[in-house]
């Protein structure tokens, strides 16, 4: 039990001491590791079927880390030791925080920009690339792959040597990736959903390769679920979980911030996890990740929730609406799905399914194929193209102007989704506008790197409570990347995600305010400044 810690107030122990008597009652953590597929109602039972793999995901994996390591080794033996990993959602977030939390290096490309592609794509001679995909038809992994193989090709590198894949057993990709003679190819467990993934195939050959301790993940892991799984008011996972998805009345906004735990990027993860799953019918609760001191941990809103990630030794909260937890990387993720998968029964929805998720690939697909002129501005201020319509600009013919007219209409217990497509290492300053906005507004605020949010809180934001403002940031690149035996290139993919994804969120009613910096430096300098002056 050491290995894991939560203590909860105010809201979250009120939930607590409400909802877990009965969940033990019913026996929910026993049946969750037997696999009963009942627990979300007859709706949700057919798909809960094929997802709960995750709940053995620990001991189901363990074959996999000998595998991991002697390829490992090989392509050290060759001088490779860099990793580029093409994913995206469940399938790119859990390697990025394996990773990042242990000081290894990964190259994580989940992103159509063509600056941030490009970066991917050198040093290839000693880089190999990972492509992690359930089924190969994720257009941004089958794109990157296409541009390695290419580049590998150009560089008189043999690609087929240099790619691994990850996917579902029997998928097309699984098939034609046999066929090409790819150098290793990895099956995950088909009956785990890829936001649930963090413990298997695609969670563990990116992070074994780049050279993370797979072997003592697993460990960890293994040890949770023996508590994870047990009926009991002590078990960490439906405490989190009720306090999650059991308030009342139900505190939508979960905040989460780390707070002094050894993990890196652990609320990312969470973010997708949490967000995918719950934002749907109508209902579900928002994560919103944030840094120490931002406006939301303080603001006192009768909406929000604040999950802290501690250290082993931190003092247990004892104010304020509140949950604090502490335990290793894979304890917690453990706890996390447990977590969700209580809250999904407590909202009374199926954690399993995305309905709204494919709503926005669609509408890209449509725009790629039709190749639409795009559409005018509305106005242009300095490095900044102003779109939107005219019940979101109200006549606005700056920024400041069109920034005060979104925020205009964020409701009481509304949030502000700042989403922006384009190069996230290389522009990682414009995160900043995210507390800014926080603290001018009083309400929370998420900030999303397109495409990868589509995959993550995309799901929210067009299934879940209609509370939300949008504030869209694509940029403009001298710099584009082609896609080899596909008729648009990179930088048009990109372009067509945004709107394809805009036109999704305006169709269900969303404000949407659509900002183009045609010159990406100038333009979050102007940007951030429009911001910090509301």
């Amino acid at each position: 039990m050491s290995s894991l810690s939560l203590s909860a107030a105010g809201a979250a122990r009120q939930a607590i001491e409400s909802k877990v008597p009965g969940l033990v009652e019913e026996q929910f953590a026993s049946k969750l590791f037997d696999k009963d597929p009942t627990l979300w109602g007859p709706a949700a039972e057919e798909e809960a079927k094929i997802r709960l793999g995750w709940t053995e995901a620990a001991t189901v994996s363990r074959p996999l880390v000998a595998e991991i390591l002697q390829l490992r080794d090989d392509f050290a033996s060759e001088g490779v030791t860099r990793f580029v990993l093409a994913g995206m959602g469940g399938s790119s977030l859990a390697p990025e925080v394996i990773t990042r939390s242990e000081g290894v290096e990964l190259f994580v490309l989940d992103s159509t920009d063509p600056e941030m592609v490009q970066l991917a794509l050198q040093d290839l001679d000693k880089t190999a690339l990972v492509v992690s995909s359930k089924s190969g038809s994720t257009v941004e992994t089958d794109s990157a792959r296409r541009a390695f193989v290419a580049a590998f090709e150009k560089a008189g590198i043999e690609a087929r040597q240099r790619i691994v894949v990850v996917t579902d057993p029997g998928s097309p990709m699984d098939g034609s990736a046999r066929e090409a003679g790819y150098r290793k190819v990895f099956n995950a467990d088909p009956n785990v959903g890829g936001r649930f993934s963090a413990l298997t195939a695609f969670g563990l050959v990116p992070s074994g390769l780049a050279g993370a301790d797979i072997e003592q993940l697993l460990d960890d892991a293994e040890e949770a679920a023996e508590f994870l799984s047990d009926d009991d008011e002590d078990n960490i996972g439906l405490r989190l979980g009720a306090a999650l998805g059991g308030t009342k009345p139900l505190r939508d906004k979960i905040v989460i911030v780390n707070d002094g735990a050894p993990v890196v990027g652990f609320a990312d993860w969470a973010e997708q996890l949490i967000a995918e799953s719950t934002g749907k019918s109508g209902t579900g609760v928002l994560p919103v990740v944030v840094s120490e001191g931002a406006p939301e941990l303080s603001s006192g809103a009768a909406d929000i929730l604040v999950v802290s990630l501690v250290s082993e030794d931190a003092e247990p909260v004892d104010n304020g609406d509140a949950v604090a937890i502490s335990g290793s990387l894979a304890a917690m993720m453990m706890a996390f799905e447990v977590a969700t998968a209580v809250a999904g029964q407590l909202l009374g929805i199926d954690p399993y399914n995305q309905p709204d998720v494919e709503s926005a690939k669609n509408a890209t697909r449509e725009l790629l194929a039709s190749s639409p002129e795009p559409t005018p501005a509305e106005a242009t201020d300095g490095s900044i193209e102003i779109r939107g319509s005219k019940q979101v600009l109200q006549g606005a013919t700056t920024v400041p102007e069109a920034l005060k007219a979104l925020l205009d209409q964020l409701p009481e217990d509304g949030y502000v989704s700042v989403q922006a497509y384009f190069d996230r290492l290389g522009w990682a300053e414009l995160e900043k506008i995210r507390p800014v906005l926080a603290e001018k507004t009083g309400r929370p605020v998420t900030f999303g790197w397109g495409p990868r949010f589509l995959h993550s809180t995309g799901q929210y934001h067009k299934g879940g409570p209609a509370q939300g403002v949008y504030l869209q940031i694509t940029a403009a690149t001298d710099t584009d990347v082609d896609i080899p035996e596909i008729p648009f290139s990179f930088g048009e993919l990109i372009s067509a995600q945004a709107d394809g994804d805009a036109k999704v969120l305006t169709d269900h009613h969303r404000p949407v305010l659509r900002l183009r910096l045609t010159d990406r430096s100038p333009g979050v300098e102007q940007l951030l400044k429009a911001a910090a002056e509301l």
